[in-house]
């Protein structure tokens, strides 16, 4: 960086940096005072105006199709949201990291080392898992920094707070150390995909290429969100495969169009009984591909791997003889849905976006809401309620999206209509739902860039 603190008090340049990015003029304005306000709570917290700083904007992620594809391996269609965490960070001459979550009242303080013991389920566990993991992966004594963080996501929405947080440590820690000079990241990390899968798996736990794994935040997912939100591109769709990161398309977001998004007030938390259930997904898919690999002798590393390795119709063929004999019914249907929003449903639906297609895109998204539904069994009846709904308002799609069990549901609806629709989407959910209701969030959200580090 980049600047001090004092230039994050002057919104017209923020303003500028931040739509020179990609962000529209409202959302760059929105994240001008989110950033100004990190800056002053550093400064009443004791650092100089003159001091030097680094600020990030890190998006959450819509995740369009491709519900619990990434970590077997699958493709999923994605783009980065408008809204997001705003960091800001000094450096530190020491080891300790200071942080105060301005959205939550709280703060936290730890020193940087590969023997930190994050504190599970709570917001500081992600900045932790980060430290820790950086520490172990790069040689030597980390500097420490102090940060400020707010955000405009809603909590435990499904949008994928948790993981922004985890690119924006990062990002932040990158710059005050400059990891990105060093023979450990530029050995290892060549693309933004390769950041995303790194983070993916600071995230998870495991170990990428050759950067050691270590313990992560307990939840056994993939690179999806980090992807979304370090390789996307304003106004446009991205189509990718995981495992490794790969993009496979990009597509421009229809015409005239913005996302609605409903935040159903149901907390999409990844700790406790929500976390077991997020995780039971995964270890279902990975179950499906260790009866593959008995069966076959492949080492085939998930299930993605198994369907390429001949015609994925005859793959699947294969794939459903071998858990014709499981008695358990949900490796079966976890197969299933995987199949269909993998490798039917989003590259379909890519298609029908590229030709400008809605009706098309309509009825696959259709689809896959009701796979998730049927047999990822990841949705409550809120969420249910507010992907039908919507389609019943004019909506082009609607789905819910990310873990599930709760969080968010987007629609894709004409911009001229977008105020009218929120409202009555809103009204007939707060009929419908209202305990819910009482704690949900309606916005709208064009198809936004990348992470953005500002030099101001």
């Amino acid at each position: 960086m980049n600047g001090n603190l004092k230039r994050l008090a002057d919104a017209g340049a923020v303003c500028a940096r931040l739509e020179a990015g990609g962000l529209s003029a409202a959302a760059a304005d929105a994240k001008a005072a989110l950033l100004a306000r990190c800056a002053e709570a550093l400064v009443a917290g004791g650092a100089a105006r003159d001091a030097a700083a680094m600020a990030f904007f890190v998006p959450g992620r819509i995740e369009v199709l491709g519900k619990h594809t990434d970590y077997a391996g699958g493709r999923s269609l994605i783009a980065a949201a408008e809204q997001g965490i705003c960091l800001v960070a000094v450096p530190r001459e020491d080891t300790t990291m200071r942080a105060v979550a301005l959205d939550l009242n709280d703060r936290c303080e730890f020193v940087l080392s590969p023997d930190l013991a994050p504190l599970p389920g709570h917001w500081s566990n992600y900045l932790q898992t980060v430290a820790r993991r950086l520490s172990k992966n790069f040689s030597g004594a980390l500097r420490g920094a102090d940060i400020a963080l707010a955000g405009d996501l809603p909590v435990a929405a499904g949008m994928s707070g948790s993981s922004a947080l985890v690119v924006a440590c990062f990002l932040a820690l990158a710059a005050v150390n400059r990891l990105r000079e060093r023979e450990e990241f530029h050995g290892n990390v060549a693309a933004p995909e390769d950041l995303a899968e790194y983070l993916g798996a600071v995230e998870n736990g495991q170990t990428f290429r050759g950067l050691a794994g270590d313990k992560g935040v307990g939840t056994f997912g993939g690179s999806e969100d980090h992807t979304a939100m370090l390789c996307s591109k304003a106004g446009m769709l991205a189509q990718y495969a995981y495992c490794p990161t790969r993009l496979e398309r990009r597509l421009p977001m229809p015409a005239g169009h913005v996302f609605a998004i409903a935040s159903s007030g149901v907390a999409a938390e990844k700790t406790g009984e929500a976390m077991e259930k997020f995780n039971r997904a995964s270890l279902l898919a990975a179950e499906v591909a260790r009866r593959w690999h008995e069966a076959t002798g492949r080492n085939d590393p998930h299930i993605a791997a198994a369907l390429a390795s001949a015609s994925p119709a005859t793959s699947a063929e294969r794939m459903r003889a071998v858990l014709a004999g499981a008695t358990e019914k949900d490796l079966v249907t976890r197969f299933e849905h995987f199949f269909g929003e993998s490798e039917e449903i989003t590259p379909a639906a890519g298609d029908a976006l590229a030709v400008g297609d809605l009706p098309a895109f309509g009825r696959l998204v259709e689809l896959s809401q009701k796979l998730a539904e049927g047999y990822l069994g990841n949705q409550v009846p809120e969420t249910v309620f507010l992907a039908h709904a919507a389609r019943e308002l004019g909506a082009a799609a609607a789905s819910a999206f990310g873990a599930g069990f709760g969080g968010s549901v987007w629609a894709l609806i004409r911009r001229d209509e977008a105020e009218r629709f929120l409202a009555d989407w809103s009204v007939r959910y707060r009929g419908a739902f209202p305990l819910s209701a009482a704690r949900a969030a309606f916005f709208l959200s064009g198809a936004g860039p990348a992470a953005i580090e500002l030099g101001i």
